[in-house]
């Protein structure tokens, strides 16, 4: 049966492709995104807690109330906002999320913007709904947008644009002023902002998390996207949830329905009452010190690092002073004979564009960090 090819992406993501490389030689897997430290246990008594007390059959299409709740409780107390429990959507995981708004956004031949480097998944979601991805390059080596380009790829067609802070691979975080400066481009014009801020609990030295739902012009034109899978080290959980008006969330709903329906109803318990119990869990000082430990080993080795990550789990470096390989022969280079799985950068460009960078994930034990670096230092 001949069926038809759905998108331009990869057969098998470049997440799965060097994790499995990682397995086949016993490295180190500094590459996907997910951590090798257990999650509060709290968060696991609850879970029981949960089946046992028989929230084990379908949750509400839009979640579990004590979940979307404490969800605006904590939005609203991080961002002096006022959101309504009923404009939150719980989905299975974040990338649904962007995939069901999508697919309620987009009719055939729509054009939506990418700042890339951009995570693997947004192309893919883009062209399986019909829509053309239009790729705009954020600025090297600080990777801050290039507003004139942005403003350029702007077009009669054009009916979304993909924002992602803090930013999957670089740790870039958009300040307030960059939210202002896309709203003033943006007014007058019908065009959605889908804000992926999955990592919107993981910004470093004392910065500040910005999102779009804190910008008064786009409030009638945006969706964020979030995960609990980072802000709770859960990723296998797979549970994040959209934030969008009323109007928009109604349209998104309708889509959802039939697609997932609902999500995980013991896990969502669990959530909700950890929230409700530890409201102010904070994760940043955790990962912080991680970022902060993995640059400082890196500093011994040939690796320099651009600028240090300002959010997320990841930190990128060049190793142009080490090798002169394209980035994807490196990585696999380097998780063969060094023993240590990154992720080449150029995995993040619709053209390949490589800079000599590789993404390391530095939410891992102590030991993982020390032990990696220590396996990079016996190639020297």
């Amino acid at each position: 049966m001949l069926l038809p090819q759905k998108h331009t992406g990869a057969d098998t993501t470049i997440f799965s492709v060097m994790s499995a490389l990682a397995a086949a030689h016993g490295a180190i897997n500094l590459s996907q995104g997910f951590p090798d430290y257990p999650i509060d246990n709290r968060i696991q008594q609850l879970l029981k807690e949960a089946t046992e007390q028989g929230f084990n059959q379908y949750a509400p299409m839009p979640g579990l109330p004590v979940l979307t709740e404490q969800i605006a409780q904590q939005k609203n107390r991080q961002l002096n906002l006022r959101i309504d429990p009923t404009h939150i959507t719980i989905c299975p995981g974040a990338s649904y999320g962007i995939f069901v708004t999508l697919a309620t956004v987009l009719s055939k031949g729509d054009e939506v913007i990418i700042l890339e480097p951009a995570y693997d998944a947004y192309i893919p979601a883009i062209e399986i709904n019909g829509g053309i991805p239009v790729a705009v390059p954020l600025n090297y080596p600080d990777f801050s947008v290039d507003w004139d380009r942005l403003k350029a790829a702007i077009s009669p067609k054009t009916k979304a644009i993909i924002v992602n802070t803090p930013h999957n691979p670089t740790g870039m975080v958009w300040s307030a002023a960059d939210w202002q400066q896309l709203a003033t481009l943006l007014s007058g014009r019908e065009i959605m902002v889908i804000s992926d801020e999955v990592y919107d609990q993981i910004v470093f030295d004392g910065a500040k998390h910005h999102s779009v739902l804190q910008q008064e012009a786009l409030k009638d034109q945006c969706v964020a996207v979030f995960s609990f899978g980072k802000q709770f080290h859960a990723t296998g959980w797979k549970i994040g949830y959209t934030i969008a008006s009323a109007a928009i969330t109604k349209a998104i709903r309708k889509v959802h329905q039939f697609i997932a329906f609902s999500v995980n109803t013991p896990a969502q318990y669990a959530l909700g009452m950890f929230m409700q119990q530890f409201p102010d869990e904070d994760n940043c000082a955790l990962l912080n010190g991680k970022r902060d430990l993995l640059n400082q080993l890196l500093a011994d080795t040939p690796f320099k690092i651009l600028q240090p990550a300002a959010g997320s789990y990841f930190q990128v470096a060049d190793y142009s002073q080490w090798q002169d390989m394209p980035d994807t022969e490196f990585a696999q280079w380097l998780t063969k004979e060094a023993g240590v799985a990154t992720i080449p950068l150029s995995a993040f460009y619709k053209d390949g564009t490589d800079n000599k960078l590789v993404r390391f994930c530095f939410a891992k034990e102590e030991a993982t960090l020390r032990a990696a670096i220590q396996k990079i230092k016996a190639k020297l």
